[in-house]
């Protein structure tokens, strides 16, 4: 391998990255070395089936090989632990996922072109920019680093219960008895990593969201300089092009707000709104419903905020795959040639292993976000259509069936990488409703103007030009747009109708759920227009560079440069809501470590104690008792720090994903007779409440241990808080006190 000297000095970077990484992180750099070292180990076992997909990438697809292995291995590990072939420990895991490096290198390797060169610099290039962007971020957030607020409890829990768990699915650690009923697989690949890199959950919490940062960045990037650069390979500045454009793309998706912030936090003096008059960062993810307040509370969020918040959830994990499912796509585009000779048709139109990687993805999605499988699923279709139509242009017949084929094919195999999962979940959407709320036409501006008019530019560019240049071909140019039209042109205009359809669907239907008053449209709206801003983010570094580097019309390069500097102000919401959210990160002396749990001493210094017992030394994934709580509260935080299954938790998360209330109301019921116990129990006697002997009583709260399987009992703040007159004598009797500290104690339950 030949190294230029661009090449070196991005290599001589990334080292000081490393070290630049030693003194940012401290005590915690050996456990980012280790996460990152086990992302590129992935990277360099798959790049021998990256780069047969991504062959007319000039870099072989680099960045997308550590995604797609990550993909690709959780997944195959997940099966084998789902069907109890294989325990899910670091060891065994490392034992797979070198099976399957190995396994895809001899298959692959065959298929490698001897000759093929590969630009070195810009693989460097990437892994720099990745390095930098993870590195960055996981300072940043070492700043506030709790799993606390919000909904992380939830998403704490998760990592934690599969962490502990040496077959999948885990158990629920709110419904002790059943396994998790969501879409759990983004936390897992988390967990994946922690297992390969052996770190703990407490720092794998905040690993894992910041790699998908970095990821959230490199990937757009790489994605629109092949765009550009395709589109420009006979200019000299061509590379320059699509750098700069690579660029843009990782700034719109990964750091960027929307024009909300603009308009109502950076020029909040001259566009004035009621309930705007103290900005806070959260208010661009919440203004449909919210100003003027009515009974349509919808949802807006973006990567940049995602990241910000630190909510490590199905959504924002997801991202680094649809990124990935959109490279694909594009590299399936361009590297589809017109009608060739020599190979049967039925043949050239399923074995293109581009469509089955991306099918396997859609697939996927059922487990990791299940909105994001509808979205890709509609948006590879669209793919299907204009690489159908390209091929066979000449002869829509066969444009048609090679259509009716690869959505076969697509069907097929999601349908097969699902299937493991839709098993074992029961869903949670009620149906589809009509939208009987509908957003104001001034609002949709304020969020998706921006993106609407450098699509509605360059769309009628493309559209002029097309027409301009083939106005005297036979065919009509419906068809003649497939043909004649650049791959990067056409990809770009998918993108741009598909984020389209993602912002129109929420304004026309939503799925119903629990939340269906007051907050109808909120779940469809969050996740559809999540994807489409990240479409649009694609599209508009691509659309907007090209339209400045092509044509020499002074006016249209004007318009493209304003709506340009439209972009540039929405970059300013990332550190406006860094410095809100983590406060000065440029001294060092604030940064509090990437230690997910450390808030535990500071919120909950009574029971810190007792849950790092838990942690320390119970093992798998027995049951505990602790008090239940309402979603968002600090309720349950036993369970959620230690992944251990409580008979109850948060309850309108659970009633969101068991859509049974019945259930959910029996064992808060239960819970109640073990603690306090008065009304529930008098049930076991014809003499009420007051005859109840301490035998009768306990052999009662023993027959609800039982029913649970409960092994430990927790008596701290919060279940003193709910009940002040608790059973004390009767829990006692029940086992021995195995952790005391002050008021707070754990009983484990002494066996039958």
């Amino acid at each position: 391998m030949h190294l230029d000297k661009k090449s070196i000095g991005f290599a001589a970077g990334i080292l000081f990255l490393l070290a630049a990484g030693s003194q940012l992180l401290g005590g915690d750099f050996p456990a980012f070395f280790k996460w990152y070292f086990v992302i590129l180990v992935l990277g360099v076992g798959f790049f021998t089936l990256t780069s047969r997909l991504f062959a007319d990438f000039s870099d072989g697809g680099w960045m997308f090989s550590k995604v797609i292995g990550i993909a690709v291995s959780g997944f195959v590990i997940w099966l084998l632990a789902c069907a109890k072939l294989v325990q899910f420990t670091s060891r065994r895991s490392w034992i797979v996922t070198l099976i399957l490096i190995g396994i895809t290198t001899a298959f692959f390797i065959r298929k490698q072109k001897s000759s093929r060169k590969y630009n070195i610099a810009l693989i460097f290039a990437e892994e720099f920019l990745f390095l930098a962007a993870f590195l960055l971020w996981t300072y940043v957030c070492g700043f506030r680093p709790a799993a606390h607020g919000t909904e992380k409890f939830m998403d704490y829990g998760f990592m934690a219960a599969m962490a502990r768990s040496t077959y999948m699915p885990a158990g629920d650690m709110w419904f002790a008895g059943e396994g998790l009923n969501y879409y759990y697989g983004g936390q897992f690949y988390g967990v994946y990593l922690l297992k390969l890199a052996y770190v703990s959950v407490e720092q794998a919490y905040n690993l894992f969201r910041m790699m998908i940062a970095g990821f959230a960045f490199v990937l757009p990037f790489t994605l629109v300089f092949h765009m550009l650069e395709a589109r420009f390979c006979k200019r000299k500045n061509g590379k320059v092009i699509a750098s700069l454009g690579g660029i843009l793309a990782g700034v719109t998706v990964s750091l960027a707000g929307n024009m909300h912030y603009v308009l109502y936090g950076l020029f909040g003096s001259v566009f004035k709104l009621s309930g705007y008059e103290n900005y806070w960062f959260p208010s661009s993810t919440r203004y449909i419903g919210h100003n003027p307040m009515n009974d349509d509370q919808c949802i807006h969020e973006f990567p940049s905020y995602s990241f910000v918040l630190g909510d490590v959830h199905a959504h924002m994990i997801n991202v680094m795959f649809v990124l990935t499912v959109l490279g694909i796509l594009y590299a399936w585009v361009r590297a589809v040639r017109k009608e060739e000779k020599g190979t049967g048709f039925i043949r050239r139109n399923l074995t293109d292993w581009a469509m089955v990687l991306a099918a396997f993805f859609v697939g996927l999605f059922h487990w990791t976000n299940y909105w994001d499988f509808i979205i890709y699923y509609t948006v590879t279709l669209f793919c299907i259509v204009s690489v159908s139509f390209y091929r066979y242009g000449n002869h829509p017949k066969r444009a048609v069936l090679a259509m009716v084929l690869h959505i076969a094919e697509l069907t097929a195999v999601q349908t097969l990488a699902a299937l493991p999962f839709t098993l074992q979940f029961e869903t949670m959407m009620q149906g589809i409703g009509i939208a009987k709320h509908h957003t104001a036409f001034y609002q949709l501006l304020v969020l998706w103007g921006l993106p609407m008019a450098v699509f509605l530019f360059f769309t009628g560019e493309v559209l002029a030009d097309h027409v301009k240049k083939n106005r005297g071909y036979k065919e009509n140019l419906f068809l003649t747009f497939f043909r004649m039209v650049p791959q990067p042109d056409r990809f770009a205009v998918i993108l741009g109708i598909c984020g389209f359809g993602l912002i129109l669907i929420p304004e026309l239907v939503y799925v119903r759920d629990i939340y269906e008053e007051g907050y109808a449209r909120s779940n469809t709206m969050f996740k559809l227009t999540y994807q489409a801003y990240i479409m649009f983010g694609i599209f508009m570094a691509y659309a907007l560079v090209r339209l400045l580097a092509k044509g020499k019309n002074p006016v249209k390069k004007i318009v493209a440069a304003v709506l340009l500097f439209c972009v540039g102000l929405t970059v300013g919401y990332l550190p406006y809501s860094v410095k809100e959210w983590f406060g000065n990160i440029t001294d060092h002396s604030g940064y509090q470590g990437l230690n997910a749990t450390a808030f535990l001493e500071a919120e909950f210094s009574e029971d810190a104690s007792a849950i790092r017992w838990l942690n320390e030394n119970v093992s798998g994934q027995p049951v505990i008792l602790e008090s239940y709580g309402d979603s968002y509260s600090d309720d349950c935080r036993v369970s959620a720090m230690t992944g251990l299954p409580t008979v109850e938790g948060w309850y309108v998360h659970e009633w969101l994903w068991r859509s049974d209330t019945g259930e959910l109301n029996q064992r808060r019921a239960d819970i109640d007779a073990v603690y306090d116990g008065a009304s529930y129990l008098e049930q076991y006697t014809e003499g009420g409440a007051e005859n109840l002997t301490f035998e009768k009583r306990a052999a009662a709260v023993k027959t609800i241990v039982n029913k649970y399987q409960i092994e430990y009992i927790f008596v701290g703040t919060s279940e003193r808080k709910w009940y002040p007159e608790m059973n004390e004598d009767v829990l006692q009797s029940l086992g021995t006190i195995v952790y005391q500290e002050g008021s707070t104690y754990i009983i484990q339950v002494a066996e039958n």
